[in-house]
């Protein structure tokens, strides 16, 4: 091979266009993926969308109508050479812990090892000892509360070093004050393994927080896949951007490219004459404008003008205020949120401003 070759390592997981139907219906629908080791995709979504199915294809405990599954460049499934699901070197965890209640945490974890005794028991040793439950090997699992059980069933899933991990809603059982803690353990160890995970949830905080990479589903498609960040401030589109938070939705008409608002013109390119659209904001990109008082200085390129409102409803949250307004110009609702503690009464009339650089501009939603 010459010096200006070079070799490409495929992806741990690749999957294309997956296509899953019942009856009419298709529940999975050309889904494409590929997860390199170390990395966590996460498969985000709300219920029905395909997400489990997806997972159940690639797992082999569900077979796909159409498309294939590989696992380091070779062919694992198609819709005529497959292999069994216990050779394809995935683990797979779920909200169901499932641990077996006869057997010890040792003979659990131990339960999909093979080879001499001697070395099972060194297997176990070492993820018990990674995952902090040395001291429980011989204890059964209802001697252990929810969070010590998933740490078991982890080790469980890790003792045959799987290639891939396949997770689903797998801390969803837990309280929150463990949750956050167990789900970083568990990552900080997946990586440590070298493992390609893909998780699959319906809570936006937790794809945030773990995974390298979201794929947001939808109707059994993927309608935008990216970093975190990215996929959190660059919405495809109205609905992506309402699954992460709140959204506040500002009527509008396309005029020439520009979209007369209660805030102000707003550049809509694009949008066709006369088209109706939708400019989304978050809560937290609306402003109180104490200063100004709706008068004062000429609006500014980020805030623009100020628009009064009535305070419909106001709750305190923990961090932040979230206060609902009524706004006077059309008797559209919004709402604000404010850094600790601010509860206007309801009635009284405060002035509003936005965050143009964090605004987005959707054809309006039917």
């Amino acid at each position: 091979m010459s010096l200006d070759q070079t070799t490409t390592t495929p992806p741990r997981l690749e999957i294309r266009n997956l296509t899953r139907r019942f009856g009419d219906r298709s529940v999975v629908d050309g889904v494409s993926l590929a997860i390199e080791p170390g990395q966590v995709t996460c498969l985000l979504g709300p219920s029905g969308c395909g997400k489990s199915t997806t997972l159940r294809m690639i797992a082999g405990v569900d077979m796909q109508d159409s498309g294939e599954i590989y696992a380091d460049g070779k062919l694992i499934c198609d819709t005529v050479f497959r292999v069994p699901p216990e050779r394809r070197q995935i683990g797979l965890m779920f909200q169901d812990f499932a641990l077996f209640p006869h057997l010890s945490v040792a003979d659990n974890v131990a339960f999909g090892l093979r080879g001499q005794n001697v070395d099972k028991r060194k297997r176990v040793e070492e993820l018990l000892d990674k995952v902090g439950l040395s001291w429980a090997i011989d204890d059964y699992p209802h001697h252990l509360s929810g969070g010590e059980q998933q740490r078991v069933a982890l080790a469980r899933a890790l003792a045959p070093r799987p290639r891939i991990m396949l997770m689903d809603e797998p801390f969803s059982g837990l309280d929150n004050r463990l949750r956050d803690g167990i789900r970083d353990e568990t990552l900080a160890l997946l990586k440590e393994e070298d493992t390609a995970v893909m998780l699959v949830t319906h809570e936006p905080e937790e794809a945030l927080r773990m995974a390298d990479e979201v794929a947001l589903m939808r109707n059994g498609q993927i309608v935008q896949r990216g970093s975190p960040y990215n996929i959190y401030n660059a919405p495809v589109d109205r609905d992506a951007m309402a699954f992460f938070s709140d959204i506040n939705v500002i009527k509008g008409v396309s005029n020439g490219a520009l979209t007369d608002t209660l805030f102000g013109q707003f550049l809509t390119p694009g949008c066709g004459e006369g088209a109706p659209v939708d400019i989304v904001i978050r809560p937290q990109h609306l402003h109180l404008d104490f200063d100004r008082g709706g008068k004062g200085p000429a609006p500014t390129a980020v805030h623009g003008q100020a628009a009064a409102g009535v305070v419909v409803r106001a709750r305190f949250m923990g961090n932040e205020s979230l206060i609902e307004f009524r706004m006077e110009h059309d008797g559209s609702a919004l709402k604000a949120t404010v850094p600790n503690v601010f509860l206007p009464n309801v009635g009284t009339r405060l002035w509003l401003t936005l965050r143009r650089d964090r605004c987005f501009v959707f054809p309006a939603k039917k």
